[in-house]
């Protein structure tokens, strides 16, 4: 595929979705050999620069050479891996390689060559070299062996004819295909459009994963706390899994035992299905973010950038707690989907927002909750919203601190009036109102019950007040739910 476009076409951007793939055990095991003949093409050319290396020889870095390097193989080297696959290993090297040589260029010395074997590196094959026909994918492989076709689980979302490259990689046990088209930009009616007169600042928390602040006094806050507990929960799990399995563990310098492998393999089925939920919640929160910022017609979003605190020691809890917030991603996300909707982002200096009136732009001491009060102007709101509403008055570009952690334009910030709440995470488990977390210990409720089942008398009250897990039950109350008609004291619990 080209690597460069027309610049009088329409505007397009790349989007990949992730499907998965339903395979007999005959196309795992050749899917498998794929990515261990990747492997090898990966460990050949570490070999090859390594010996150059050894003899003061220059190393080949080029793609050109690379492949030229390849042709001296012959067919058949690297099993059923084809030429074409074999080459998208060696684009992936040389773009690695020369991207550390730019960053050593600039002064990054902490930027690393490649050098480091893979067992499994993913293959990606380019528009014209597969075959796709629905649910079904052809692969190509080397020449004299059976074609392989593979059934995808679920229909490609993009059009066959946007669809530019296909990825076949395998994550916590399990093999995926990622797929790469060409997705136009938004086109929208005429005055319909986002304004770039109108700016809107975002705020980036744990919490709230997007607290917005736009203009005409609308504001945007999206929950995370679902987010937050899937990650409690599972070191909680994971913590519980290593306790459990620590006897079965081998020795050092030995061969698991199957039941081992068996435990190893289900703990990162679990690792794994753990970062699919939470980055589904990144993306259901940006896309909620972008919806909104539409529906506003904001032209541009100042993104407070808050990385700069991450290299910030701040005890062994609030380490974790920064990562797993994931910041870098929540950008990188929200910049990709606000480019598809012809959205501008622009990252701006985050430092003091949190700490700062935007009416009368003094500094106000961090409350330990979520309602900051100004004791100069007496104004009371969400800091989180506070901090949105300042950063839309941040100018782009980074400045330090000596111009008190950002520069501000003269425009008085907004405040938003009307309040727009959403949750990010629904998917996860015990976030609904119908579901609960099963990793969660059962609530410990004290009901004093008679012999005959029922509720004793004279306590209509507490059973009024007991509060039940969010768990699925039948409606049984005309249109009511149980748990709606026990709060308001119209019937018993059930004893448990």
């Amino acid at each position: 595929m080209s690597r460069r476009r027309d610049p009088a076409a329409a505007r397009v951007v790349h989007r990949t979705c992730r499907v998965g793939l339903r395979t007999t055990r005959g196309q795992r095991e050749r899917c498998f050999g794929l990515l261990r003949s990747a492997g090898d093409v990966w460990a050949c050319v570490l070999e090859v620069n390594h010996w150059r290396w050894r003899h003061q020889a220059p190393p080949v870095v080029s793609y050109q050479a690379l492949c030229r390097e390849l042709s001296t193989a012959g067919p058949g080297t690297f099993g059923d891996l084809d030429t074409t696959g074999a080459r998208s290993v060696l684009r992936r090297y040389s773009d690695a390689w020369f991207a550390a040589a730019k960053r050593r260029r600039t002064g990054d010395l902490s930027a690393r060559f490649p050098r480091r074997r893979r067992g499994l590196l993913p293959v990606r094959y380019y528009h014209g070299t597969y075959t796709l026909d629905g649910r079904r994918l052809r692969l190509p492989v080397t020449r004299g062996c059976a074609p392989l076709w593979l059934r995808l689980d679920r229909t490609v979302p993009y059009p066959p004819e946007q669809v530019r490259s296909v990825t076949l990689l395998a994550e916590g046990g399990r093999l995926w295909v990622e797929v790469t088209a060409e997705v136009p930009v938004t086109v929208y009616p005429a005055g319909a459009g986002p304004d770039p007169a109108r700016v809107a600042g975002v705020d980036l928390g744990v919490i709230h994963p997007y607290a917005v602040a736009g203009p005409d006094g609308h504001g945007l806050l999206v929950s995370g706390r679902a987010v937050r507990a899937e990650h409690r929960m599972h070191l909680t799990d994971t913590r519980h899994r290593s306790r459990a399995t620590a006897a079965r563990a081998p020795k050092p310098g030995e061969r698991g035992s199957r039941r081992w492998r068996k435990t190893r393999r289900r703990a990162r089925l679990v690792e794994a299905r753990h970062q699919r939920r939470v980055r589904q919640a990144q993306h259901e929160a940006a896309k909620t973010v972008i919806g909104w910022a539409v529906q506003q017609q904001v032209g541009i979003l100042a993104v407070g950038d808050p990385r700069g605190v991450l290299d910030l020691p701040a005890g062994r809890r609030h380490n974790l707690r920064l990562r797993q917030w994931q910041v870098g991603r929540a950008i990188a996300v929200l910049r990709d989907k606000a480019e598809l909707a012809g959205i501008t982002v622009h990252l701006v200096d985050e430092r003091g927002t949190s700490s700062t009136c935007p009416s009368c732009r003094n500094k106000i001491t961090k409350p330990a909750g979520r309602t900051m009060t100004c004791r100069h102007c007496n104004l009371t709101g969400h800091r989180d919203l506070f901090a949105a509403a300042t950063i839309a008055t941040r100018t782009p570009g980074h400045t330090g601190a000596a111009a008190g952690g950002g520069t501000s334009t003269p425009a008085a910030a907004v405040l938003p009036q009307v309040l727009t709440h959403r949750r990010a995470g629904r998917h996860l488990p015990g976030a609904g109102l119908s579901r609960r977390d099963p990793r969660r210990p059962p609530p410990r409720h004290h009901v004093t019950t008679a012999s005959d089942g029922g509720v004793m008398a004279g306590t209509a009250e507490t059973a009024a007040r007991v509060r039940w897990p969010a768990e699925a039950r039948p409606n049984q109350h005309g249109g009511e739910s149980l748990d709606a008609s026990v709060r308001r004291g119209t019937t018993t619990p059930p004893t448990r």
